[in-house]
């Protein structure tokens, strides 16, 4: 019995070091996840998207968009600003686009990889804008979409930390000269909710939904890409 338990306690440890191993052996930013695409970049795009889902799926529903635009979609679903920041050197820097379009933070107050305060979550956002710019790339920054509801973490009530968070973003924006894209204004709801008939799930639009999200993008785009790079100022 002894003999037994032992036996059983032995594989228990076993498995929990296999465990940890495969967990350190873990992709964690998801780098290879982009790196086929991006070795067959011949031509630098005129902007890059760096995102979540709400990128990744812009790609899946309109691929047109972005081959006629010369854009280059990086958006991973789930990911949070920091392992974007991680990515932002192999998945924008290195494809020498003259913009980078950034959508991000939804995640992070989802708390996909636990709790980040606003103003944490802004510092990984002024970051990846501090690398696009020692790089010659100008960011454009866009608001968080509107959500009230996330269906994988019910416990939240995200709507008034996205409107906290994007009233962060849109003054870092004013401050440095950078080009704001306000999404959440016109797909809003008095709740701060996606207006109905733009998602299922509170969260991720619909495909018709990119389309009105596309008009105000590329104007902000086609004027980034015009401007010599805003020299970084001191926040006030």
């Amino acid at each position: 019995m002894k003999r037994f338990f032992l036996l059983a306690v032995a594989m228990v440890f076993t498995t929990a070091l296999l465990a940890q191993k495969n967990d350190k052996d873990k992709d964690w930013a998801l780098y290879s996840r982009y790196a086929p695409a991006n070795d067959t970049v011949t031509v630098a795009p005129k902007a890059v998207f760096m995102g979540n889902s709400i990128t990744e799926n812009w790609l899946k529903f309109h691929p047109e968009f972005f081959q006629k635009n010369n854009y280059a979609a990086r958006g991973i679903s789930g990911q949070t600003t920091y392992q974007m920041l991680a990515r932002f050197h192999n998945d924008v820097v290195a494809l020498n686009p003259k913009v980078v379009v950034i959508l991000s933070g939804i995640n992070d107050i989802a708390r996909n990889n636990g709790y980040i305060s606003l103003e944490n979550i802004m510092g990984n956002i002024i970051s990846m804008c501090d690398i696009a710019r020692a790089n010659g790339i100008v960011p454009v920054l866009c608001s968080v979409l509107p959500a009230d509801y996330f269906v994988w973490r019910k416990d939240l009530k995200p709507a008034p930390l996205v409107i906290e968070l994007n009233g962060m973003i849109r003054k870092y924006a004013a401050e440095q000269g950078f080009e704001y894209v306000d999404y959440h204004s016109f797909m809003s709801d008095e709740k701060g909710a996606l207006k109905e008939g733009l998602s299922k799930d509170h969260c991720h639009p619909y495909p018709d939904a990119y389309f009105p999200m596309e008009e105000v993008v590329v104007k902000a785009i086609n004027k980034a890409a015009k401007q010599k790079l805003p020299r970084k100022r001191n926040r006030k």
